[in-house]
Parts: C-alpha cells; structure tokens; sequence
C-alpha cells in the first residue's frame, strides 16, 4: 500500500497518468464484451462486438492466395530457401520489394490516379505507430492539432498520450451531414491562438471515422488552402482507402496537390494495411510524407516500431500480383456494399436512420428519438441500456467527441451474415419494447390526467380543454 501511494513519486509521469484514453466508453465497451463475448452455440446470449472496426469479409480471397503461393511465405517447404536471408538483420528503410509493392498498392488504391515514391515510404507499428511518429517529427509538447469532429476516440493515445500535444475539436454539424466549414476552422485556429496554444497543424481522416464518408474535391482543396495559407502542417489519415464502395470514389491529399499550389513540405499521408485488407494482426503501419526532413527523422524513429521482415516478405509478393489486387479490391467494394446495404436497411425498417456514406466498415447512427432527454446523460443512459439489457457493444458518439447526444457508431464488417441478423432482431426487440412502454406510460398519464381533471368544475374543464396549451393530447 506505501508503494502505491507514492507512485506519482516513483514512476514517471505517462506511466501514471490518465492522458492514454482507456477510461472512455469506447473502450468499455470493449471490456464488457472481452466479459461475455457472444457466440452463437456457446454464449448465444453475449455481447456482439460492434465495437471493433474490423474488415472480415474477404479473407477467403487471400487465404486462397496464400495456398496458391506457397513461396511468398518463409515457413513452407516452397519458400524455406529464403529463411535465412529474411531472418537475419534488416535495414530500418524496410525490404525494397516491400516498399515498391505498398507504394504501388497505394497508387492502385487512389483509383491509379497518383503514384507514390517508395523511398518516402516509412514503416510503423500499424496506423498508431505511424500517427505516433509523425507526431513526434512535427510538433513539441504542448502544440496543437485541430481535428473535426466526431473524430476516431483513439486519436488521444495515437497522437497525444506520449507526444504531449494536443487536440482541439473543430465542430461538425448534422445539418449539413457533418462537413467540415472553413468557417469552423478558422473558428477552432482563432480561438487556439487567443490563448496563446501553437497551433501545429490539421488532421484529416479521410475516409471519415466514424462518419463512414469520404471528403470532396472542393473542401480538400479549401483546406488545402487553409493550411498552406496559415503556414501548418497536413496529416491526413487515409487508412480506409480502398474500403470505399460506393461513388463518390475517394479523392486522396495527394491529388489535390497535382491540382493547387501549396507547400508541400506541410503535407503528410498514413496509411496501413489493417482496414483495406483486413490485416490489424500485421502491424503494417505507413507514413508517407513530402517533406524530406520529416521522412529522415521518422526513418530513425522507425526503429522502435518495424514491420517484421517476415510479414515484409509476405506482402511484398501478395501486393506485387496485379490480378490478386485487383481482384481483392473489387470483390471486397462489393461485399461491404452488400453489407452495409443490409444493415441499413433493417435498421430503416425499425425507424433508425444512419447518416448517408459511402465507405468505411461502420455507420453512423442516429438513435436521437429514443434518447429519454436530449443530453449526453441521456445518450449514457441509452448506451449502458444497449450494452447490458441489449447486449450489443456499439459506441456513443460522445466518446468520438461528437456535441450532438444521440449519434452511434455501429460497426458491421466483423461478423458474419448471421451474427448481425441476430443484432437487428435485438435492436427490433428493444425498440418495440421502448415503443410498447411509451404507450403504457402515455395511457397511464391520460388516465391520471382525467380523474385528476374530474375533480374540477365543468368551467375549468372547457376553459382547459379550449386553450392552445392545453397538456391534453389533441386528437390528429
């Protein structure tokens, strides 16, 4: 017990503080799902993660691959030979081959309407290693990062956990779907220098998380503008890339800048492989930036989270082969249409909307009318219900930092066919039930209303039932 309480004194100050983000309902869902995971034999009463962001419904595809290329893997009798050479040391740069096929798979992702230098490319432990590094190249502790919101919860430990910097939401409205406003940025910048924060740069994620829509040619190029016009860097986040299935296609940063003059020493890309093709488990993080210093400095820092040569070795053959690629790629749009399709409209079927989009492996969803007050208590309130009575681990918006109570993201990639029936038929459950106890209770208030009505004087009765307020439901 001493030693506890003299941690603050003993340990280091990331080590005890708070700053990492756990402690957020994003994660807590998590938590009461790892406590009773769902399955549909052993646990059929469970939670269902939808919760995780995860792409599982193409793997077939590279499984096949895989067993169709047995040398691409230094584990098979086929490709053992080349054991030795892939075990021993590797440079920190990564396998050339690895990064000429990632900066291919790239180009191919943004619809081969840019290529991407593959000397640029720098290796990270997944996505979070990659925003970590960058962070770590571009600004000190204390600087600041304006980001839209509702923004990926993560973003906290990703970014600013270990870096010290910070993040300044710059609020998106439901009335226009949640586009970013120059209006709105230039608000958020302002208010960031009035009290003297250094405002380092914009971060992006395009497509959005967890909106599940992706950014149009004029607003990129208007905040292109914006930070080339205040001098601040440009991180953006493309990591669902390829996860778009539906027009309009998605539009990479690094196109706007074949279009519009700006520095683009301020311009940065991360990208991973963990959404386009379903690969968490690889840690295959990329940053990619147009500033010569920034790739120096982050190829040292690569050091501490690589890519192991081995997973290196793998994609580097799998990405290389234009007709498995392709044949991913379009097979892959095609099952998240089909997906997202199906879920939608089961949802619409009950009244639930979500907002329109156009990518990603989740949507956003809009459960404003079953909220019993319009407040963030009342999204709590309304998200416990949902994961203890309803047992579905979906996320509050608040937790994506969104100032409109009601909103939720719902993932719908990491299961199959039959496990999200069974999570419609749950939410249809819990939402005639919610209409069934608003009848009772609004049957309840009538009666009560009218024997406390009969204890006053006819006059009294017409004079209320004849006003404009009158509490007594009017017939339509």
């Amino acid at each position: 017990m001493e030693f506890e309480s003299g941690n603050s004194q003993v340990l280091s100050k990331i080590a005890t503080s708070d700053e990492h983000g756990e402690n957020s309902p994003y994660f807590d869902g998590w938590k009461a799902y790892d406590n009773d995971p769902f399955h549909p034999i052993k646990n059929p009463h469970g939670v269902i993660q939808m919760g995780l962001a995860e792409n599982q419904l193409s793997h077939d595809i590279i499984e096949e691959w895989i067993i169709k290329n047995p040398k691409a893997s230094i584990s098979t009798r086929e490709g053992v030979h080349e054991f030795k050479n892939i075990a021993l040391f590797q440079d920190y740069h990564g396998l050339p081959e690895f990064r000429n096929a990632v900066a291919k798979f790239m180009g191919k992702a943004r619809g081969g309407r840019v290529s991407f230098d593959p000397a640029r490319i720098v290796m990270g432990g997944g996505a979070t290693g990659a925003n970590e590094m960058l962070m770590f190249c571009l600004a000190d502790p204390g600087d600041a990062f304006l980001v839209p919101s509702p923004y990926y919860p993560a973003f906290n430990r990703d970014l600013r956990w270990r870096t010290r910097v910070q993040l300044i939401p710059v609020t998106c409205q439901s009335s226009n779907n949640f586009r970013i406003t120059e209006e709105a940025l230039e608000e958020a910048y302002q208010k960031a220098r009035k009290v003297n924060i250094k405002v380092k740069g914009l971060i992006l994620a395009n497509p959005s998380n967890p909106l599940g829509t992706t950014l149009d040619r004029p607003t990129l190029i208007s905040l292109v503008n914006f930070i080339n016009e205040k001098k601040i860097h440009l991180v953006c986040d493309e990591i669902y890339a390829a996860t778009v299935f539906r027009g309009p296609s998605f539009i990479s940063i690094s196109e706007i800048i074949e279009e519009v003059e700006c520095d683009r020493n301020l311009i940065h890309i991360v990208y991973s492989l963990s959404k386009d093709m379903g690969l968490p488990g690889f840690r295959v993080g990329i940053m990619y930036s147009y500033n010569d210093t920034v790739v120096s400095c982050s190829r040292k820092m690569s050091s501490f989270g690589l890519v192991s040569s081995q997973t290196q070795h793998l994609l580097a053959s799998m990405l290389s082969d234009d007709e498995f690629t392709d044949k991913f790629m379009l097979e892959n749009a095609r099952r998240l249409a089909k997906r997202h399709e199906m879920f939608t409209k089961g949802l619409e079927e009950m009244g639930i909307k979500c907002l329109e989009s156009n990518a990603g492996l989740f949507c956003w969803m809009d459960l404003r009318h079953l909220l019993k007050e319009n407040t963030f208590e009342g999204e709590m309130g309304l998200w416990r219900v949902i994961i203890s009575d309803v047992k579905l681990n979906v996320s509050p918006g608040s937790s994506f930092y969104c100032h409109e109570p009601g909103w939720f993201r719902v993932c719908f990639a990491n299961m199959d066919a039959e496990t999200v029936q069974v999570a419609l038929r749950r939410i249809l459950m819990f939402v005639v039930k919610g209409k069934e106890v608003d009848m009772k209770s609004k049957k309840s208030w009538q009666k009560n209303l009218r024997l406390r009505l009969s204890f006053s004087s006819r006059i009294y009765d017409e004079t209320l039932a004849s006003s404009p307020h009158s509490p007594i439901p009017q017939s339509c």
